[in-house]
């Protein structure tokens, strides 16, 4: 009573002293695996969606905002004003009228494309193709099918519209509401305008991008995929009562690849002109581009050991193919976007490893060298975003003022930064200020670009700035106060010296409590694919997940192997024939022996985990040294004839050139060594790296009596990616540290 009697005089001290208990609460409060993946931890590190038009306006769309608040927006840098584009619930009104309110989304997603005038949005629902009139906020249905359109993309005039359906070709004339099939041959193993399984991972970064509209709206070049010798894959789905077979094309290490050529095609004739390449060999085509003007197609293509890299001009009408360039590299020649056409007609650009190391070159359109653009004992290199093996780095050109823009590794090899240069290669200049990762996309005219910047220690936030590299206007700051409240720690960088003195970049994460005097148990967390680094100063995904571990006691450390790198081509090369061997497995030894020397570490507790290509690193270390005690290997590769040609065969070529190297790097024939305790992790519906790679591996651990964890995800991928499998895995990860560091 007297305490109810003094809370009722104390009306502002007791509202001052329950929020100062929530604040503090709220700050106490510690990262979980529940939270990792909650709206609010996704909405800490989100940016809007950008894409640019044709009159310099930035199109913007805010995930950050209720779903049923997301309207489309455009910003005119020229006033920094942000006006409405798309309605969101006046679109949902329109689109209504066309579907039925039962069938109508509750929220509309950001367009699958938008026109560059900024006239037509592009959506694709339940499988068929609807485009929006922007200005009069009107929809128009085009297709209402059984089967599914793919791959559906606006010409550049946005009168057209072109998808796959059934794997063949057809393009939709929106000025007479009418459909053209340009393909008829399509079927089960024969694909036209959509990517084979390889194609679509490895050579296009996982985008299924198996078609070009020529500049003036009226033609398309587009890969025509046979696929009838390519071994296929069996899945059992075991959702039905009874269970049913998935089958996927997909080519082993020195197995048939699929039997690509590529069209051209005039919309209103529907007649192919196939690309001659008769009189040159190859076994792939990377790429194909349209030259400005569209009169030219650019085609590119690569030997079977991926050693030779072809460019072609190729005639619109004729087909007739000239050769321009040839790359050649002792190891493998990189696939990049770097190929971009001035506007004069006279050159293009081009990126090369030739010196070791990837910089940027001019050429006269007859394939003559005019001048190297970018040089010196660094990588020009992505921004971020992509896959690592697919690389671009020039992100504009003013070439009334003779400037290329582009990003690179030239401050730092753990750094992304913007520089301009001269087209002849003087003046070189970095414009990005802020240290870490800055990712940029350019105006059409190149007066404005958007920088994407985040570090290890800032998430990501979205600026505006003038072509000179001055901020006009911040679009998007970061939202860091929900991760403050959680108490986010983050790593610091450093680097750990090899046993050669190379200096292997690392980062470390500690506790928020840590004390030098103690000994912690540390776990690696590794990666280690050519030039697939992992140290970055950026902002890292995992950040959550390493600071649970972090606050369950662990040190958590990053390290990556010279190759890892991305840093020049010379170490890249040095895993030819023998990827995933002794390399990798010194320098990890080395990062693994130097964190045992510290005085803050125990080091009879250290573990390693990966996913993909880490987990292969894990089994790595634990199979052919004896620094670890506990590990987790996701996904992981055991042994390169179980990959597919494109990437198996990049590094360590095929068994008829490199059968020794096959067999010493076979993580099968190491199984016996495991050192340590080992959790393996696998998808059975894994189409990239498949669940016949853990078989074969626990096979030969119980021959050899090795006892291991296994953890089963039914009828998922390579990503485990559902919430709930997610949130299982990572709780049996931590389990399994407990139980064993």
């Amino acid at each position: 009573m007297l305490v109810r009697q003094a809370l009722r005089l104390l009306p502002g001290a007791l509202l001052y002293f329950a929020a100062s208990f929530a604040v503090l609460a709220q700050d106490n409060q510690q990262p979980t695996i529940e939270w990792m993946y909650s709206a609010e931890a996704m909405e800490a590190t989100v940016t809007p969606t950008t894409r640019w038009l044709s009159d310099n306006r930035l199109v913007l769309y805010d995930t950050c905002r209720p779903a049923a608040e997301r309207s489309v927006e455009v910003l005119d840098p020229s006033s920094e004003k942000r006006t409405i584009l798309i309605d969101q619930k006046a679109a949902r009104s329109s689109l209504s009228a066309v579907l039925g309110d039962s069938a109508t989304p509750t929220f509309l997603p950001f367009p699958q494309e938008i026109a560059r005038d900024g006239k037509t949005a592009l959506y694709v629902i339940k499988g068929d193709i609807f485009v929006l009139d922007i200005p009069l906020l009107s929809f128009a249905r085009l297709t209402e099918t059984d089967a599914q359109e793919s791959c559906v993309r606006l010409s550049p005039d946005g009168s057209r519209v072109a998808y796959v359906r059934e794997n063949n070709l057809f393009v939709y004339e929106r000025t007479v509401n009418a459909e053209r099939q340009l393909t008829r041959d399509g079927s089960d193993s024969l694909r036209n305008g959509t990517l084979s399984w390889v194609y679509w991972e490895e050579v296009f970064g996982r985008n299924d991008v198996g078609y070009w509209w020529s500049p003036d709206s009226r033609a398309i070049a587009y890969f025509r995929t046979d696929e009838s010798g390519v071994s296929i894959q069996h899945y059992v789905d075991v959702r039905p009562w009874t269970p049913r077979v998935i089958t996927q094309r997909y080519p082993k290490v020195g197995e048939k690849n699929p039997a690509v050529t590529v069209g051209i095609v005039e919309v209103s004739g529907r007649n192919t002109v196939w690309v001659d390449l008769s009189s040159h060999h190859h076994e792939y085509i990377v790429r194909a581009e349209w030259l400005p003007g569209g009169n030219r197609l650019s085609v590119q293509t690569m030997n079977r050991l991926q050693t030779e890299k072809d460019l072609f001009f190729v005639d619109r009408t004729s087909g007739v193919a000239t050769h321009i360039i040839k790359e050649t590299d002792p190891g493998w020649v990189n696939i990049h976007d770097d190929l971009l056409f001035l506007n004069d007609g006279k050159h293009f650009i081009w990126s090369s490893e030739r010196d070791g190391y990837k910089h940027l070159y001019r050429y006269t359109m007859d394939g003559s060298p005019v001048n190297q653009i970018t040089r010196g004992p660094w990588a020009t290199f992505s921004g971020a975003g992509g896959v690592a093996w697919v690389q671009r780095s020039v992100v504009g050109i003013d070439e009334r003022r003779g400037w290329l823009y582009f990003t690179g590794l030239e401050k730092s090899s753990i750094e992304r930064h913007l520089y301009r240069i001269k087209l002849d290669g003087s003046g070189m200049t970095r414009l990005s200020a802020e240290d870490g990762t800055h990712n940029v996309s350019f105006s059409p005219s190149g007066r404005y670009y958007v920088d994407r910047y985040s570090s290890i220690s800032t998430p990501p936030r979205l600026t505006l700035h003038d072509a000179g590299g001055d901020t006009v206007m911040t679009i998007a700051i970061p939202r860091g106060e929900k991760l403050a409240a959680r108490g986010i720690q983050y790593a610091s960088f450093f680097s750990i010296p090899a046993r050669d003195g190379f200096a292997l970049p690392a980062q470390i994460l500690k506790p928020r409590d840590f004390d030098p005097s103690r000994k912690y148990p540390v776990i690696f967390s590794v990666y280690g694919g050519p030039s697939a680094p992992q140290v970055v100063n950026n902002w890292q995904r995992d950040v959550i997940w390493e600071n649970i571990l972090a606050q369950n006691g662990y040190l958590v450390v990053r390290v990556d192997n010279r190759a890892a790198t991305g840093i020049s081509k010379k170490l890249e090369n040095l895993v030819v024939n023998r990827e995933m061997g002794d390399v990798e497995l010194n320098d990890l030894v080395d990062a693994a022996q130097w964190m045992k020397g510290q005085p803050y570490v125990d080091s009879a507790r250290v573990g390693i985990w990966g996913w993909s290509g880490g987990g292969t690193y894990t089994l790595l270390g634990m199979t052919r040294s004896s620094e670890f005690k506990a590990g987790i290997a996701v996904a992981a590769v055991t042994d390169f004839r179980f990959y597919d040609t494109k990437w198996g065969e990049a590094a360590m070529k095929t068994e008829a050139e490199n059968k020794a190297g096959f067999e010493a790097v076979s993580l099968l024939n190491h199984a016996r060594n495991l050192h340590g305790r080992l959790m393996i992790v696998h998808g059975t519906y894994d189409d990239n790296v498949h669940i016949q790679n853990v078989w074969a591996f626990i096979d030969e651990l119980i021959k050899a009596n090795r006892q291991y964890e296994l953890a089963v995800y039914p009828m998922r991928m390579h990503g485990i990616s559902d919430p709930p499998a997610r949130k299982h895995l990572y709780t049996t990860m931590l389990d399994f540290w407990k139980r064993n560091l």
